[in-house]
């Protein structure tokens, strides 16, 4: 089991999405049958099943075993992953794009850039696992508490002065074998949701 999927075929979003489902992904982190999921749902085992073959069929779960019980073979499924996230691949056309809105300030730039990223690494690490290999990644989260809107000005002023100096310094278009790697870099509030 992947510890997280990303989801970029709009059908397999869709079908994520569905409440019943999503409560069955969450349940099947651990192996589970469709009579041991009925039970803690509160569903028909044939509906139970029903919607196990639709994850199925989209490779959210997978076939962990199979058990003869009586004249029946009960099959005992699992989540492809502990966690998803839906890729804004998924949305065709309509996904964001920071071309659309270059604003560097702007809270739908963010969200724009931000998606691409779950985009981008989404793609890579897709990728990565049929390679059988590991992805060179980089992230930064912390918190910072302003005293006022002027600091917090202040600190994107030096922070953005600080990544162009770093990227200036290490930036080499003519290295043989070199590989582009993208810098994003964000300050948001934290939402009241957040616990720091």
């Amino acid at each position: 089991m992947l510890e997280i999927a990303v989801i970029d075929d709009p059908a397999a979003a869709g079908i994520s999405l569905d409440p019943v489902r999503a409560r069955l992904l969450a349940e099947l982190v651990e192996p589970g049958s469709a009579s041991s999921l009925a039970a803690k749902v509160g569903l028909p085992r044939q509906k139970i099943n029903y919607h196990l073959r639709a994850l199925e069929q989209h490779g959210l779960v997978e076939l962990v075993e199979e058990r003869r019980k009586g004249n029946m073979t009960e099959r005992v499924m699992q989540a492809t992953a502990a966690s998803y996230v839906i890729s804004p691949a998924a949305l065709g056309a309509v996904a964001p794009d920071p071309g659309r809105t270059p604003d560097r300030l702007s809270a739908r730039w963010l969200i724009a850039v931000a998606a691409r990223t779950v985009r981008e690494v989404g793609d890579l690490l897709t990728g990565a696992t049929k390679a059988g290999k590991r992805l060179a990644t980089f992230a930064i989260d912390g918190e910072v508490r302003f005293g006022s809107a002027g600091d917090r000005a202040a600190f994107a002023d030096e922070l953005a002065s600080a990544v162009t100096a770093l990227v200036s310094k290490y930036h080499d278009d003519s290295a043989p074998g070199g590989r582009p790697y993208r810098v994003v870099v964000a300050v948001h509030p934290r939402t009241p949701r957040e616990k720091p």
